[in-house]
């Protein structure tokens, strides 16, 4: 069974104290979810420095730090597909990672991306593989499968060749070691073929982030003929998620996983995250 999940990243604002993360987790699991996709620096405490980034991007980390996250994950009959982290994190304490994975009884750790990084350098881009296998080697060894979660950046060229970073990624890392969680929306945003991407992964690719691209208008005439695309809920935007989940779905994919960004339908990461369980309940 393909497990539905949400990213915990779009509930900070709804996940202020724990009464109202246990009202969250209980309309999540009532929209039809079955699982969270957990961030490190949600379920442990983190700097007001962290806090503070992720607030100015638009998705605020909360104050969920000291909540008993396996227990208001128990109670409100969700799971956990996995637990994003950082390279730097697996390759100083791999067995806080391990742990991590063993709370909450998930197979899977995430690589988010990389900070400070040029994705048009081969040479870094080829150490960044190189880097991953050696820490997928060191998880899997305590029964945890490193994946490699893209974003657009990921879809620059490398200088001097034209090859994609992504591409140089997928043929260098070692699929016993390091495997994908492959985030549709990001490529899509970057120009390039999603679908045809998601081909190329194959069963390399255990999770899916899914996510709808459009615009969002209120009724009436526009300012101007050029409007702003962005985050959507599922089938409210413009691509070809039935095209993409039948690909998912063949490649045999663990979970598939929301993740919207700021621009929520009313406001409301709740509302957004019901709106796009439709699409879900209807394909998965």
């Amino acid at each position: 069974m393909i497990r539905k999940a949400v990213q915990q990243i779009m509930l900070g604002t709804v996940t202020r104290n724990e009464n109202e993360t246990r009202q969250t987790l209980a309309a999540i699991r009532e929209a039809g979810y079955d699982a969270l996709e957990l961030n490190g620096f949600m379920i442990r405490k983190t700097s007001m420095m962290v806090r503070m980034m992720t607030k100015a991007a638009g998705m605020p980390a909360g104050r969920g730090g000291s909540y008993d996250w396996p227990a208001l994950l128990r109670e409100a009959g969700l799971g956990a597909v996995s637990v994003h982290t950082d390279l730097g994190s697996v390759k100083r304490d791999p067995d806080a990672v391990l742990r991590d994975a063993e709370r909450f009884e998930t197979p899977y750790a995430v690589i988010t991306g990389m900070y400070r990084f040029d994705y048009t350098d081969p040479e870094q881009v080829k150490q960044l593989a190189q880097d991953l296998n050696e820490s997928g080697k060191i998880l899997r060894a305590g029964g945890v499968q490193l994946l490699y979660h893209n974003h657009n950046c990921e879809f620059l060229k490398l200088r001097d060749s034209g090859e994609r970073a992504y591409d140089l990624l997928l043929r260098e890392t070692d699929p016993e070691a390091v495997n994908f969680e492959f985030d549709s929306y990001w490529p899509t945003e970057a120009g390039v073929d999603a679908l045809a991407v998601m081909r190329r992964l194959g069963t390399r690719m255990k999770l899916w982030h899914i996510n709808d691209r459009g615009t969002r208008v209120k009724p009436g005439p526009v300012m101007t003929p050029i409007l702003k695309s962005d985050s959507m809920e599922l089938g409210y935007g413009n691509m070809n998620l039935t095209a993409l989940a039948e690909q998912a779905k063949s490649a045999g994919i663990d979970a598939v996983i929301l993740e919207s960004h700021k621009n929520w339908a009313e406001k409301s990461p709740l509302k957004s995250l019901q709106l796009s369980a439709r699409f879900l309940q209807e394909h998965f």
